[in-house]
């Protein structure tokens, strides 16, 4: 039974781990004479080229909610899923263009900041609370989750240690350093990431093709299991209710985009920290070229699983029958750790170091985030509004030492949950369309008022929870089964923001009788104009996901 490390790949790990511990724990330390300040920790005193916004933003965004979670559903969906990734990164041009010109003009720390000078505390305050838990028990908990099932997988090692361990790697450089020390090291994170993962994916589709190469086996997959590469499911397929067919490129699947590249702390925090406003759009653009990557890295290696698995012959020929963990549809999130026991001695260790550096970064950023919205918009509001630099920094430390030791607490009892990765995506869509109708009616519609936004904020949840629970409840088999219809989650959440931006817009109007609201922004042509150069890759990037979705659809 093949399973665990050979030398070679214990040295290729320890290797990494040192390198990534040296350049973090330098990257943390304070110059001679300089006390650490808030811009220093939270946003690495202003200072990020365009090169580590990029890469930061993608290790940041790359976890085992990607590779172990992404994967499962490559091998449960197929090529389908890379939607979430596609569509990136036209999400992430519109981001530069409309949003992050705002959000530097104003010169904020972090999202809620921006709710405040838009609306007030009050609504400041409660999406605080609310990013606050949503980062520690959701995103914090499911990466530690997701990574310690694949150390289980891979190497059998058990999952509290695995947590334990991950957790400890991420705090040595993260919590002391700040931003600064996440960012750099994110850099190199994100070349083990990619080129580690493409050399999984390399070797599995080698396996398959029997040593013809990448190519050859791709052309397999693809001629065993057509099925998979469709990119718009059909309602035919067992997976419609999570990928609707063309809704996903109309409906819901922007709400999530929009929501989580333009308005989720731990991603545009990396764009704030920007030497300028160019700056942090060059390094947007980067980003947006690397997720139409992404696909290939995480999604590609699931269906190669999903192939061997179901092929008898192709599984008795690689003698995987012997292999711990095998997948299966009730276990599809075990397809890349499954997987990665196929690679030789050393590139076994290079596929494990790119999940590895997936997990830290973005538990790191994590950390950071939830840490800086306490610091900046809880502690410092309602605790001791007068703290000093090096109170602040002190406080932003202990924040991101009890996160991840709650994280660490919780993670076990995700257990048992298949196909994380839409999990995820679903249960953060009961919050985000809210959230999205809010920021959207608040920079480009003068009128919105306080009042509604925060009726907006508290009647979201229950609107979405209507559809959800709707017609799995009352409705479901009885009279009201066609009037509340069993939506797919996405087209749930395109439904509650356009119902959500209806109520804001309703309440905004009868408040100011049709009169701007005196909080609102004036936004100037000039604001949103950008160089030749981002235009022109922007339209690069779009020429590309139009080829892949008409080749794949």
């Amino acid at each position: 039974m093949k399973n665990g490390f050979e030398l070679i790949d214990y040295i290729v790990f320890i290797g990494y781990a040192l390198l990534i511990l040296g350049v973090g724990l330098w990257m943390s330390r304070t110059k001679k004479g300089h006390q650490k300040n808030a811009e220093d920790y939270f946003l690495a005193s202003k200072s990020l080229p365009w090169w580590a916004i990029g890469t930061s933003l993608i290790a940041a965004n790359i976890s085992a909610e990607q590779f172990i979670g992404m994967s499962g559903s490559g091998f449960a969906v197929g090529l389908a899923i890379s939607s979430y990734e596609w569509m990136a990164a036209i999400t992430l041009i519109i981001v530069g263009k409309f949003f992050l010109p705002i959000f530097i003009e104003k010169g904020i720390y972090t999202i809620p900041e921006f709710v405040e000078k838009r609306f007030s505390t009050n609504l400041k305050t409660i999406l605080a609370v609310f990013w606050v838990g949503l980062y520690v028990f959701v995103n914090i908990t499911s990466v530690l989750y997701l990574g310690a099932l694949a150390m289980n997988t891979i190497m059998g090692v058990d999952m509290m240690w695995a947590i334990i361990g991950l957790s400890l790697f991420a705090a040595a450089y993260s919590i002391y350093g700040g931003l600064a020390s996440i960012a750099w090291t994110d850099a190199i994170q994100v070349v083990f990431l990619i080129f580690g993962g493409l050399a999984t994916t390399y070797l599995a589709l080698n396996t398959v093709s029997e040593g013809q190469g990448l190519l050859e086996g791709l052309g397999i997959i693809y001629d065993k299991a057509p099925e998979k590469f469709s990119m718009i499911l059909d309602d035919s397929n067992p997976e419609y209710m999570n990928l609707p067919g063309i809704g996903v490129l109309l409906g819901g699947m922007w709400v999530a985009n929009l929501y989580y590249w333009g308005f989720n702390q731990y991603i545009i925090q990396r764009a704030l920290a920007a030497k300028s406003l160019k700056e942090a759009q060059k390094g947007i653009l980067l980003a947006a070229f690397l997720k139409l990557l992404i696909p290939f890295i995480v999604v590609i290696p699931g269906i190669a699983a999903y192939v061997i698995v179901n092929d008898p012959e192709m599984l008795s020929r690689l003698g995987a029958e012997g292999l711990l963990n095998i997948p299966s549809d009730g276990a599809a999130d075990k397809a890349y750790p499954w997987l990665i026991q196929f690679l030789p001695a050393g590139l076994k260790g290079l596929a494990f170091v790119a999940l590895t550096a997936a997990i830290v970064s973005s538990l790191a950023s994590m950390l950071n985030s939830t840490s800086t919205i306490f610091t900046m918009d809880i502690y410092k509001q309602y605790i001791d509004k007068n703290a000093n630099d090096r109170k602040t920094v002190a406080v932003g430390r202990i924040t991101s030492a009890i996160a991840l030791l709650i994280g660490a607490i919780v993670a076990p009892l995700l257990g048992g949950i298949n196909q994380a990765f839409q999990f995820i995506q679903e249960y953060t869509g009961v919050v985000s369309p809210g959230i999205l109708a809010i920021f959207i009616l608040g920079l480009f519609w003068k009128k919105t008022t306080n009042k509604a936004a925060i009726w907006g904020a508290l009647l979201s949840i229950p609107i979405a929870m209507f559809f959800k629970v709707g017609p799995k409840g009352w409705a479901s088999g009885g009279a009201l089964e066609n009037v509340f219809p069993n939506l797919p989650f996405l087209d749930q959440m395109g439904y509650t923001t356009l119902i959500t931006m209806g109520i804001i817009a309703a309440i905004s109007w009868n408040q100011n009788k049709g009169k701007d609201d005196k909080k609102g922004f004036e936004l100037q042509k000039e604001t949103f104009s950008t160089s030749s150069s981002f235009t022109i890759s922007a339209f690069a990037v779009m020429i590309v996901l139009a080829f892949l979705y008409a080749f794949f659809w």
